[in-house]
């Protein structure tokens, strides 16, 4: 599971303009460790920055791509709890791709949903739980991630046979020409026992000095694992949002998780297949 010619970590964004948020970090396997080949903004690549142009951009990268890892950074499915989407991922795909309003709408759709079947507003995936990942997958700080993420960028790879989005479809493993999986940089952090907060600015046009701090302290406990250049260092510390750092720790985190993790064991879980497995 580790022989890929390439492991990219996304962090992705379903603003409005999501090519701005949205970075993209390609890696290669150099020896035991990764070396970051490009570390870009997706409008660099794009050549737009709406989300439907940029993510539809994405896709495309995606698909043109062989022998590659991609880490994505958003949830991969809902809980097995939100029984009016449907049993399997599948259906939960479909659900997502016919749903006529926009993300507020479905997370609105999502609590209520979640209040009808348990009792309580949100609820938790397994995996969510297991790896301590920030939020539930359709609270409202990343509902926009998952909505979009899942119908405009999951739902499209799907209809691509050379492609496995695990931990759905290991069926496809052996003729794939590139494996999707989603990523969790904080979970990857915490894993590592580095800082998994205080690293980010969003609203500034500048990084504060604390916050540059905090980034020195991961990037050095990231160097056993990934070589990062000059150029590269110097974009993950102009980056208010802390995006660029994020697509490299998504990198590193599904590059790592990929080689060790139990794939058979993942594939007999009750509910990794219908509702998702983070490889943090």
């Amino acid at each position: 599971m580790r022989d890929f010619d390439e492991i990219h970590g996304v962090d992705f964004s379903g603003a409005a303009h999501a090519g701005r948020n949205i970075w993209v970090a390609r890696t290669q396997a150099k020896g035991k460790r990764l070396l970051l080949r490009e570390l870009q903004p997706l409008e660099s690549h794009a050549g737009v920055s709406d989300r439907d142009g940029a993510l539809a951009h994405l896709v495309a990268m995606i698909r043109g791509s062989q022998r590659s890892a991609w880490g994505m950074d958003f949830p991969f499915g809902l809980p097995v709890e939100l029984h009016a989407m449907g049993e399997s991922w599948p259906e939960q795909m479909r659900f997502i791709a016919s749903f006529a309003g926009d993300a507020r709408s479905f997370g609105l759709w999502c609590v209520g949903e979640s209040k009808r079947s348990v009792g309580r507003l949100h609820v938790r995936r397994t995996t969510d739980s297991e790896v301590k990942t920030p939020f539930d997958c359709y609270h409202y700080r990343i509902v926009h991630q998952t909505f979009h993420g899942m119908r405009d960028v999951l739902a499209e790879l799907t209809r691509t046979p050379a492609t496995a989005i695990l931990p759905f479809q290991y069926d496809r493993l052996a003729r794939a020409d590139r494996v999707i999986v989603e990523a969790c940089p904080s979970s990857t952090l915490k894993r590592l026992g580095l800082p998994h907060q205080n690293y980010k600015e969003p609203a500034a046009k500048t990084v504060s000095a604390p916050k540059r701090r905090t980034r020195r302290a991961i990037l050095a406990g990231l160097e056993e694992f990934i070589e990062i250049p000059a150029a590269q260092r110097k974009a993950i510390y102009a980056n208010p949002g802390g995006d660029a750092l994020d697509a490299v720790i998504a990198a590193v985190g599904v590059w790592q998780s990929l080689g060790s993790v139990d794939h058979d064991a993942i594939q007999r879980h009750p509910r990794y297949t219908r509702e998702g497995f983070v490889y943090a």
